[in-house]
């Protein structure tokens, strides 16, 4: 080989090497350019002093709010925490088709006033198979917040219809169970010593916003026997239903359906000796409200 060919082998070798380098110098300089910002960014988060006089505090108010009265605040900012409210709320108010199908009406209604630890309510439930044959119960109690969830109840109940009119004491407590299971726990005593408890429990069960299933239970026991109102000694009575309502209003809501009541121990014998069943499953139509 001469020495011409020599030297232009070299040179050819040698042009790969040198475009590489090349490349290399190009990407080194590009990652400089990236990383120069990214760096003077982090090394300005890092200055307190920099950081401090880039964020820069707003103005203090135009104008204050001058000293003033709880009620004068409350009403100009209409957040009034000691303030009274009030609700009414007549969840049953309907038409049960009997087994005779004579059909009876139910109503079943409460309403409170007071704050937020302290509130009035009044609580009436019954049914009238006919305007003179009508009868249930009206209640009357302190309520008083306890806990988060529970609220301790006492005060008076009055039984009307069915006979004399009879009177109880109540003590009893109020609240949210898991599973958002709306619970009423109650036990009454009269001046005679009987004693009489109710429990009821219910909740919603949401399908949309506005068709609502809502399933009910409620238990009523006594230790002495009341022939005149069909009630016998022990558990007395279950009334369990499901209602499907519709809320054409979050405060109106016609419904529709299922009630099953069964009467058991000594009421189920006094009924038999009446002639009637001790239970009977029944359709029924009503409309809820509140205001």
């Amino acid at each position: 080989m001469t020495l011409r060919a020599a030297a232009s082998n070299a040179r050819t070798s040698a042009a790969p090497r040198r475009r590489a380098a090349s490349r290399g110098a190009r990407l080194l300089a590009m990652l400089g350019l990236i990383l120069a910002p990214m760096g003077a960014l982090a090394a300005a988060d890092d200055d307190p002093e920099s950081s401090a006089a880039e964020h820069v505090a707003p103005a203090p108010p135009a104008n204050t709010v001058p000293e003033m009265p709880y009620a004068q605040m409350a009403s100009m900012m209409d957040m009034d925490d000691t303030g009274r409210l009030g609700r009414i709320l007549v969840d049953q108010w309907e038409w049960r088709d009997e087994a005779d199908r004579r059909g009876s009406g139910v109503w079943d209604a409460e309403g409170w006033y007071g704050g937020d630890y302290d509130k009035l309510w009044v609580r009436t439930e019954g049914d009238w198979p006919s305007a003179a044959a009508a009868q249930g119960r009206a209640e009357l109690l302190w309520d008083r917040i306890v806990t988060r969830w529970w609220s301790l109840q006492g005060g008076a109940r009055y039984d009307f219809g069915g006979g004399a009119g009879k009177g109880w004491a109540a003590l009893g407590v109020q609240g949210l169970a898991p599973y958002w299971i709306n619970v009423e726990a109650t036990v009454y005593a009269d001046d005679a010593g009987s004693l009489a408890a109710r429990f009821k429990a219910e909740t919603d069960l949401r399908f949309t916003q506005r068709l609502i299933l809502q399933p009910e239970l409620e238990l009523n026991a006594y230790s002495r026997a009341d022939r005149a109102r069909e009630q016998g000694a022990g558990l007395s009575d279950v009334d369990a239903g499901l209602r499907l309502r519709y809320e054409i209003r979050r405060e109106l809501a016609p419904y529709l359906g299922l009630a099953w009541l069964r009467r058991s121990g000594a009421s189920a014998q006094l009924l038999r000796a009446a002639g009637a069943l001790p239970d009977e499953l029944q359709w029924l139509i009503g409309v809820r409200f509140w205001y």
